[in-house]
């Protein structure tokens, strides 16, 4: 269920481990574990590392996208389709950035290779 204020929530600081367990992510995100399986259907970038008898292992950027699936259903109030779009929206335009700034550096890269060439 929503919370009926809908104001964002103040989550605890994400300790610098390489694992967390779904008990852990569970209190660092403010969401129950049964929830953060559903998501885990719901969401493909949500893919928790899984090891003996199926235990869940999650990662610090696993944790980050569970806190930002859980402010658009929350605080947004995106259904879960449109959480999933926003999701998609902002990994195309993630790729796109990231994208421009490899141009932008291999630019000045071979533009300092050319002056050099040119001495």
């Amino acid at each position: 269920m929503l919370d009926a204020s809908n104001s964002p929530v103040e989550l605890p600081a994400i300790p610098g481990k390489r694992y967390f367990t779904i008990g852990e992510v569970s209190d660092l995100c403010g969401v129950k574990p049964h929830v953060l399986r559903y998501w885990e259907q719901e969401f493909e970038q949500l893919k928790p590392v899984k090891r003996r008898g199926n235990r869940r292992y999650y990662q610090r950027h696993d944790v980050l996208m569970i806190r930002q699936i859980r402010s658009l259903l929350y605080e947004q109030g995106f259904t879960i389709g449109g959480a999933r779009q926003q999701l998609c929206n902002d990994s195309v335009k993630s790729d796109q950035n990231q994208s421009q700034q490899i141009v932008r550096q291999l630019r000045i890269e071979l533009e300092e290779i050319l002056q050099i060439l040119k001495h």
